[in-house]
Parts: structure tokens; sequence; C-alpha cells
């Protein structure tokens, strides 16, 4: 019976991944979707003493870094030194090249320590700081950088898709962080994550960094997926299980089957007019409308008109200014009287 169902999980496997690009590469457990699944692949701790003797051929890894992270590798290299001198594996800082090389040595043990090796410098040039890059010498750790300067051309447009990652005082960012479970960091054209061996948060992150800067779905709708998703893994009876049945699906739009026969021709205004009859009556209810709405219009001119006449003739309201004016324009009458009468009162005393 554990054969047969093994063997049933291999087949749905093959034939979810078959439908891809590469048909003929067979399915593996943590190719699904399915939140159940991240159990199936676990980190064995590498142990020296499975493998005692030294490697047979030296293998070297080089990687090269920007001009300006020259002064903060090099008060971080003893630090890098001696993370790699514990798993037996060297390291060289060129300042003048601009590069970063690791490579075997006869006390290495873990063959694979050497790309863990190289993935820790690649990670040190895309400015990750150093006691968080030193955790992907961990057996349950790995990383991806996703590089997104070719998936937008325009550099205006790039920098707000970018803008949209990061979120208000890096919100957006700390939010995915919590929720895929991975150490982000948005520099320059590319993404660097980190996250636990299963994967399945750095395929979430892959996805939703692709998703953004194609412009097809933005962060903050993963985000509330993501959510969504959260609640099934608070009971303890669902952890394990598939949650295909409880979440909610999206209303998928089916594509309308190919013809090679074009779609028929839309009837025009002209034909819908002949069917109704209304074709031949169109001049007359033009006419017809024109000559009613012509006396309306006409009448509310004269109204117009004749308040604009009314408005002319009402004499405006006096106000106290207006008072104080016309008793300043008496008073000021009144001496101008006066000096007037002043000489012929003169003429009258000399007589």
């Amino acid at each position: 019976m554990a054969s047969e169902g093994g063997t049933n999980a291999a087949a749905t496997a093959a034939s979810a991944t078959s439908e891809g690009k590469n048909r003929s590469r067979k399915g593996k457990p943590w190719d699904e979707d399915d939140p159940g699944s991240s159990n199936l692949l676990k980190a064995e701790k590498f142990e020296p003493a499975s493998n005692e003797g030294a490697l047979l051929e030296t293998t070297s890894f080089s990687t090269t870094f920007a001009k300006d992270r020259e002064e903060s590798l090099l008060e971080a290299w003893p630090v890098v030194k001696g993370a790699l001198k514990e798993h037996g594996v060297s390291c060289k800082l060129s300042v003048s090249e601009g590069s970063m090389t690791v490579s075997t040595t006869r006390k290495t043990r873990d063959p694979y320590i050497v790309v863990k090796a190289r993935d820790l410098t690649r990670l040190l040039s895309r400015s990750v700081p150093v006691h968080q890059a030193i955790k992907i010498l961990n057996d349950d750790m790995t990383c991806d950088i996703i590089k997104i300067g070719d998936l937008v051309r325009n550099r205006k447009r790039f920098s707000e898709r970018r803008d949209r990652l990061l979120g208000p005082n890096m919100s957006t960012l700390k939010a995915l962080e919590n929720l895929t479970g991975c150490y982000i960091l948005v520099q320059g054209n590319t993404v660097a994550a980190m996250g636990s061996l299963d994967g399945r948060g750095l395929k979430q992150l892959r996805k939703i960094a692709e998703d953004c800067m194609n412009n097809i779905k933005g962060p903050l709708d993963h985000i509330q997926e993501l959510k969504k998703e959260r609640e099934p893994a608070k009971t303890p009876a669902l952890a394990n299980e598939s949650w295909g049945r409880i979440l909610p699906k999206e209303n998928i739009k089916l594509k309308k089957p190919y013809t090679p026969f074009p779609s028929p021709q839309q009837p025009s205004k002209t034909d819908l007019e002949l069917e109704n009859g209304k074709y031949s009556l169109s001049d007359k209810k033009k006419s017809t409308k024109k000559l009613q709405e012509k006396p309306d219009k006409q009448s509310k001119k004269v109204d117009g008109n004749k308040r604009k006449r009314e408005a002319a003739s009402i004499p405006p309201k006096e106000s106290i200014a207006g008072s104080s004016e016309s008793a300043m324009a008496t008073s000021g009458d009144s001496k101008v009287a006066d000096m007037v009468a002043m000489p012929s009162k003169k003429k009258a005393k000399k007589e």
C-alpha cells in the first residue's frame, strides 16, 4: 500500500510539471504550492565524521563588488574570514580587482559549503549586513537574488514600482518579511532574500516582486492573500493538510474557443432605424423638434433681458457711509455760500 501511495504521488507531481516548458523533468515534492509540502524537504546537519578524507579537487568562486562597498567590506572581512575558517574554506579580498574569492582547502569536509560561501559573497556585494549574511552558512538557510532591473525599461517607472515594494516608511517590506518569514533587502536593480530551506517563502517573494515590477498585481494584494492563508495554519489540525478546499478560489475567465472565421458584423445605427421604421421619419422629427424648441428659447432670452433692465432701474440701498458723505457735502456748500456773501456785506458797510 505504501508503494502504491508513493507511485501515485510521483505520478501527480510528474503530470503537474509536464504541462510546463520542460516536459522531461520529473516532479519534485517542493514544486507544489501546498503548505503541507514544506515538511517534505528537511535539512540534515552535516557532520565532519561522514567525510573524513579531504576533497580531491579545489573549487573556487569569485564575486565582484562595487567601489562604494570597499570600506564596509574591509571592516567586515575579519568576521567573514573567521566564519569561513571554521568550515575549512579560504577567502581572499582583492580591492584592486574589486572581487571576493572563496575556495576549498584540504581541511574542507563539507563539499557543499563552498556554494554556501559563494552565496555569502553574493549577499555581501549587495549590501547585506555581515551578521545577517553569515547565517547563510547554516544548513537550514538558503537565499535568492531576484534581478528586477531588466523587467522595466523606463527608469522613472522602474523607481516608482520599486517604491511599491518598500512602501511608506518601509511598511510594505516589513509586512512581507513577517508573512513570508524571509529577510528582504531591496538594493539597486536586485532584491536579496534569505529564507528557510523549504523555499516556500522565497518562491512567494519572487512572484510578488516580479508581479509588482510587471504591473500585474501589487504587493498589497499579495499581502491580503497571504493573510488569508495564515488563518488555517493557526489550527493544529490543518497545519499539515492541504488548504485548497478552504481558501477562496478566484474567478477564472475562460477563453473563447478559437475559430478561423471572423465574428459576425454588428448592425449599424441606420440598420436599426430601418428595422424599427424610423429611418424615413427622422427628418420630420428633427424639424418638429426645432419648431417646438424655438419659442422656449425665445421666451428664456426675453425673460433674461427683462431682468437685466429691471435690475438697472432699481435704486441702490443707502448705507451709513453714504449718509455721512451727504452730511459732509451739505456742510461744505454752506461754507462756500458764506464766503460768497462776505464781500457783499463789506460793501454795504462802506456805503
